[in-house]
């Protein structure tokens, strides 16, 4: 059976879960998210915990197990207390500003890149160098983390770029010469 599918989720006083059919909804005091629980999987909600459990074994239907419970999780606590990954800019005339609710990046190219935030999505910059992405979605706090980076990610050699806060980058030796 599959250790992260049998660990009841327990629900916080603050939050508040309904079921209807098959769609499980959370809302809380950071706001509102639903997520739909597959047919293979039986849950119950009863003293505000929430345990799954399946009533096949079959590899596909094991992972669905401990997959739901894991998005499950993922739901009561953004409802709750949210989520947000930190990332730093490194690098000479590397920097970032905050523009209303987007930020506006300075990362060596010949023009700044403006980054807007979708819908629950929050950036901030606390520092010149620094940028937090914070939000209730954990996927899309992560996924908005990762758009990011990918404009410039860290290079071995100066590690210059955009890196997650206590991402190790592996350095590399440049080059020497030959005498």
């Amino acid at each position: 059976m599959s250790r992260v599918g049998k660990k009841p989720i327990e629900v916080p006083a603050k939050v508040q879960v309904t079921i209807n059919d098959r769609t499980l909804k959370a809302k809380g005091p950071k706001g509102e998210l639903s997520l739909h629980i597959p047919e293979q999987i039986d849950f119950k909600f009863e003293n505000n915990i929430i345990t799954f459990s399946r009533n096949d074994d079959e590899k596909h239907i094991r992972a669905l197990h401990g997959l739901t419970r894991a998005l499950t999780f993922n739901v009561v606590e953004g409802v709750n207390t949210g989520f947000s990954k930190t990332m730093t800019v490194e690098g000479v005339g590397f920097k970032v500003e905050q523009k209303g609710k987007h930020i506006l990046l300075a990362l060596g190219f010949s023009h700044p890149v403006l980054v807007v935030a979708p819908d629950g999505i929050e950036l901030s910059v606390p520092a010149n160098n620094t940028i937090m992405v914070s939000g209730i979605d954990k996927q899309l706090v992560g996924q908005m983390a990762a758009k990011i980076r990918e404009l410039k990610k860290p290079e071995p050699y100066k590690g210059k770029g955009i890196r997650y806060v206590g991402e190790y980058v592996r350095r590399k030796a440049g080059k020497t010469t030959g005498k």
